[in-house]
């Protein structure tokens, strides 16, 4: 009886250690030492560059198909050949200066300078497709792993449409001064108040989709590249104008050109820029625009072509020294004001 007694005991205190489990995964990383020695060279990348971020060091930092490359104004290094992963999508340095890495398919990865940590869908992403990566003011670091995902440094929350999201395919995430996270999806835009997630319209009632890039400004305005969908019919969308710039003043939404605008960044004297394809329908070549400071407010404001490619233009970022990065499908370019290089060849153009 006594042996009875004791296997019903064990019976009911697993099955209540079953019940206490939190239902979502929380294991620890994959620890992975970086032992292997970086490849250094002297030229960047040829693939597809994603995402170009400049390190609190100032070095520039190049997330590509064929990893993250740290660029330190002589060589190129990459600092990821150890990982299983090369397509990586974005990168970012937090507040701790550890480097988080998005990859297409191989979830996240945080390096801290001598080793990688590792997470996946057993710790806690609802998908291990991650292709941006965000950190606010909190600490917080979000990326779009299966929705929007929030990491608050022990567990990963990843809100869904079944939570209010307006859709699960999300692009980017910008929060701004208030603290209001804004999202774009390949569906409707929205902005997230920490408790409500809230789709954003034109004064017609018209929702923004498919938002690639969205910035907030010196003066707290919202920019954002959106095309106005007319109406939706037999599986096709059907478009309200072209897509084009949006600029928001807390009141309304001013469209500002009809130009592409995948990839949006403001520089230091308040000039914004764009990268975009030349037309806003069909297959054309891409372009770096830069709008100036001076007339963001007019009607017809002045835009610059600075530069053209025949492909893809991703993520622009603005360095210390003041030269402007962009990541293309064929690798990283920067603009000096008056050279553009794109590191396989010294120079490509001059003006």
């Amino acid at each position: 009886m006594k042996f009875k007694h004791l296997i019903a005991i064990l019976i009911i205190t697993v099955l209540f250690s079953c019940k206490q489990k939190p239902t979502q995964a929380t294991g620890a990383p994959e620890l992975i030492e970086s032992s292997t020695p970086n490849l250094v060279s002297a030229y960047g990348p040829t693939r597809m560059v994603r995402s170009v971020k400049q390190a609190k060091n100032g070095d520039i930092l190049i997330a590509s198909y064929t990893g993250l490359w740290r660029y330190n104004g002589k060589q190129f290094t990459n600092l990821t050949t150890v990982i299983s992963s090369p397509s990586i999508w974005d990168v970012l340095e937090d507040q701790k200066e550890n480097l988080w890495i998005a990859t297409k398919d191989s979830g996240i990865y945080v390096y801290n300078g001598k080793s990688f940590q590792h997470y996946t869908t057993r710790q806690g992403l609802a998908s291990n497709m991650a292709l941006q990566l965000y950190e606010d003011r909190a600490g917080n670091i979000w990326s779009n792993a299966g929705g929007l995902s929030r990491f608050d440094g022990k567990t990963f929350k990843t809100y869904t449409t079944k939570d209010g999201l307006s859709d699960n395919s999300v692009n980017t995430f910008m929060e701004d001064k208030n603290g209001k996270l804004w999202i774009g999806t390949r569906g409707d835009a929205c902005y997230f108040d920490g408790k409500t997630f809230i789709v954003f319209k034109n004064k017609e009632g018209k929702a923004f989709h498919n938002v690639w890039s969205i910035v907030e400004d010196q003066k707290g305005k919202i920019w954002f590249g959106a095309e106005i969908i007319k109406e939706f019919k037999n599986s096709t969308y059907y478009l309200d104008g072209a897509p084009g710039l949006w600029r928001y003043d807390g009141t309304n939404y001013t469209k500002v050109s009809e130009r592409g605008a995948s990839a949006i960044m403001q520089d230091k004297q308040g000039n914004i820029w764009t990268t975009g394809p030349e037309k806003p329908v069909g297959i054309s070549a891409w372009k770096l625009l830069k709008y100036d400071q001076n007339s963001l407010s007019s009607e017809k404001p002045t835009i610059t072509d600075i530069a053209t490619i025949d492909k893809m233009l991703c993520r622009i970022i603005e360095a210390t020294d003041g030269s402007i990065w962009f990541g293309s499908i064929n690798g990283v370019y920067r603009w000096d004001g008056k050279t553009l290089t794109d590191f396989q060849i010294k120079i490509v153009t001059k003006k």
